[in-house]
């Protein structure tokens, strides 16, 4: 019991971190728009990293919740 509530705080806590680097690059790539820096190549890998970044939180998310009885 005490190894999946360490393991629950784990994955609470790695969700935590992945979605403030998600939320840095929302800011780092708006404020890069607003500058008119246009490095295409940046701002594409910026977005790359985001969309990972989502299907990693996605990922967690799905663990955290308890399978259901269908």
């Amino acid at each position: 019991m005490l190894r999946m509530m360490n393991d629950r705080d784990s994955l609470l806590r790695q969700l935590h971190e992945l979605r403030s680097e998600h939320r840095d690059l929302d800011t780092v790539i708006a404020r890069l728009a607003v500058d008119g820096v246009l490095d295409q190549l940046q701002v594409q890998r910026l977005k790359k990293r985001k969309l990972l970044l989502k299907d990693e939180i996605a990922r967690l998310e799905s663990r955290l919740i308890p399978d259901s009885i269908a």
